[in-house]
């Protein structure tokens, strides 16, 4: 090709976490199809300091900003590079993707394939050291032999019948046979020496593998609809053709080596066993639980989630992992690896979202209803910055069906906003409405307390719901949320379908809100989150509204973690507050009278959260039920939080396939359902009504 031209020059190569990124001289040599770098350009006569074959290879230009790159060479092995500008990088981007493709291509005419059907391990090594270099010839076909059937020249193809989907299964069985004694070959291997179990070729080979049989069973599963909608004449009706989730567990095969049986009952550790042995939730009693704020004690518990180090050193797993999902994959149901998990369960996050109190306090206190929906926007766009924990995208722990959470949060009165022009004779009716007071007649304390709870209320799909009230300002929220994950090839997205309902019962007015996209990106280097989509907030009573976007970052160019949003009535179609800025940094909020206000979130002060002591919780109260789980993290022991965690999910197996066999159906314990929503069994606007109507009937 005239566009098959070898290139040098200087790019920025990210080494490790110590040493950071580096100045290096590459060189693209298109006739052996190599990247290789060194030192300088003066030491370019010398031995490279590192060379990848880019046959197989996928070139990537990244999320992350207009100049960085990556190569993922067949091998395993990676280069994450940086262009000094978007031009620069275009040019390598495309000069590599070109001489990438030719020699992928090369490979495969020149390699036919091989006639033995024995799977047989060669006599000769694999450099698994990162230190020595490997040649085209060393790859995995030359480990392996693999055989296929070779049709005699001259015969064609037969067109499939439909009964010849027995011999297809038959055949398809067969393959699996002899996919497992490829891996088992490969796992019977020695963990070190001259050709080990954890060489980079035979775990692409072993991933690649399990991969092409998930999808010949999908396409085998396709077959046999279109079968039957031959024998029928048509589809049944509602019947869908789709890709299916992977056959083949993903879990027992995250570690290499050797099959990852447990040890018997009797080896496994206490906890374990306590975690597998917890009685049916529904046998529990589910009776809501009325938790005393004054039982709960001010949080000492930081874990901060900036461990970089993990991913790298795990990079093998991912690509293990990545090697069986397929595009728009629906991971609800797949088993994650251990290291990527936060320390905290998906429920606690919500609660963290709620950090700032006094924001959401001083909602009611607006004097106006153009200003409550202003504070409303601005309590909202402040939220999501701590409600994650570093800057790694890592992932909390999927609540278990019946896990709940609960905490509090105390404001001293003084510190909330309150509003000069506020006429307090102007008040709703509702807001003389007198609440029972404390039997013991105590003074009334001079701090807001917001009472938190959240509960997962369904399994599959996965449902939380989260309820969260000030009752002394007579406002609450509340809000149910599905997470659907899919795999979107270098990123995962995560839609959080659902609404939230906030009630300032002392205006009687309601708020509904959704949610943003989010986003974990370069899951292959160093992942981040960055939040995506466009989100609404509207009060039908006064008719005021917010439209919120949260841009994701563009392919050339653009600013990380942008948000824009305006404010306005619908009935006039009036702009009266814009937004602008970054989500997790500064905000500049702009109103009709020209006035501006910047809100710095990495200097807001942020509210402790109250918990209650683990030995005062229940069973299924998050931080209890994820303990081990959390201690071994925080230990570094991945293997043992590996354990406690399976043997969490193994038993909510096991409950919900007794309550299937049984059709018992599941009892939730603070949330009741309400239409497609779920809504908490005692809501503050039920309580304020229930006095209301005890005030009418006195008088």
């Amino acid at each position: 090709s005239d566009h098959m031209e070898n290139i040098c020059g200087y790019l920025m190569k990210y080494t490790n976490l110590v040493t950071g990124w580096q100045y290096r001289y590459f060189v693209l040599n298109n006739d052996a199809g190599l990247l290789e770098y060194f030192v300088n350009e003066q030491s370019r006569h010398l031995k490279p300091r590192g060379t990848l074959q880019l046959a197989g290879a996928v070139i990537s230009p990244s999320d992350e900003d207009s100049h960085t790159f990556t190569v993922n060479a067949a091998s395993g092995e990676q280069y994450k590079l940086r262009a000094t500008d978007a031009k620069e990088r275009q040019h390598w981007v495309s000069r590599l993707q070109i001489c990438t493709q030719h020699h992928t291509e090369a490979i495969g005419k020149n390699n036919p394939p091989l006639k033995s059907r024995s799977f047989s391990l060669a006599s000769q090594g694999s450099a698994n050291s990162p230190g020595v270099q490997r040649r085209p010839s060393q790859n995995a076909v030359s480990f392996f032999n693999v055989g296929h059937h070779r049709l005699p020249t001259g015969k064609r193809v037969p067109i499939m019948q439909p009964d010849h989907l027995v011999d297809v299964r038959e055949m398809m069985s067969q393959a699996e046979g002899q996919q497992r004694d490829l891996i088992r070959s490969i796992e019977c291997l020695p963990a070190s020496g001259h050709l080990t179990s954890l060489d980079q070729d035979l775990l692409m080979l072993k991933a690649t593998s399990m991969a092409t049989m998930n999808c010949l069973n999908d396409c085998f599963h396709i077959l046999q609809l279109q079968h039957a909608s031959q024998q029928k004449g048509s589809l049944p009706a509602g019947t869908t053709i789709s890709w299916l989730e992977p056959k083949i567990s993903l879990a027992n095969h995250f570690k290499n080596g050797a099959a990852q049986n447990f040890p018997a009952e009797i080896n496994k550790p206490a906890s374990v066993r306590e975690e597998q042995s917890i009685a049916e939730p529904c046998q529990l009693t589910r009776e809501p639980e009325e938790i005393n704020p004054d039982e709960e004690l001010e949080d000492v518990c930081d874990d901060k989630e900036d461990d970089l180090g993990a991913v790298e050193e795990q990079r093998s797993v991912i690509l293990h992992l990545l090697s069986q999902l397929k595009l728009g994959m629906d991971l609800t149901r797949v088993v994650l690896p251990t290291f990527i998990l936060e320390k905290r369960s998906l429920l606690e996050m919500y609660a963290d979202f709620m950090s700032h109190p006094d924001l959401f306090i001083a909602i009611t206190r607006g004097g106006s209803a153009e200003e409550r929906m202003i504070r409303f926007v601005e309590y909202y766009l402040t939220s999501f910055h701590e409600g994650r924990k570093g800057a790694i995208a890592k992932k909390p722990y999927n609540p278990i069906i019946g896990e709940t959470f609960h905490c509090s949060w105390r404001m001293p009165k003084s510190s909330v906003a309150t509003d000069a022009g506020t006429n307090s004779s102007a008040h709703s009716p509702s807001e003389q409405v007198t609440l029972p007071k404390d039997p013991e007649g105590q003074a009334e304390p001079d701090y807001y307390t917001v009472k938190f709870v959240a509960e997962q209320v369904s399994h599959h799909p996965p449902v939380s719901g989260f309820y969260a009230e000030c009752v002394e300002r007579n406002m609450c929220v509340n809000a149910h949320v599905w997470t659907k994950s899919k795999f979107l090839g270098m990123s995962i997205g995560v839609t959080m379908v659902g609404e939230g309902v906030l009630h300032l019962l002392e205006h009687g007015e309601e708020y509904t809100f959704s949610l943003p996209c989010a986003y974990a990106r370069s899951i292959l280097t160093v992942p981040w989150v960055e939040l995506g989509g466009k989100v609404n907030i509207n009060c039908a009573k006064t008719g005021y509204s917010a439209s919120i976007n949260f841009h994701t970052k563009p392919f050339y160019g653009g600013k990380l973690h942008r948000v824009t949003g305006e404010v306005k009535q619908n009935m006039t179609n009036t702009v009266v507050c814009r937004v602008q800025g970054e989500w997790n940094s500064v905000l500049e909020f702009t109103y009709s009278n020209g006035e501006t206000k910047y809100v710095d979130l990495t200097k807001l002060s942020v509210t402790r959260k109250r918990v209650r002591p683990l030995e005062k919780q229940g069973p299924f109260e998050s931080r209890r039920l994820w303990q081990h789980v959390t201690e071994s993290l925080r230990d570094g022991d991945i293997d043992k939080a590996t354990e406690h965690k399976r043997a969490l999910e193994e038993r909510q197996r096991n409950e919900e396939r007794l309550r299937a066999e049984t059709e018992t159906p599941w009892c939730t314990k603070y949330f009741l359902k309400d239409g497609d929503g779920w809504v908490y069994h005692k809501p503050l606007w039920k309580t304020v009504s229930a006095a209301q109507t005890q005030q009418t009937d006195s008088n």
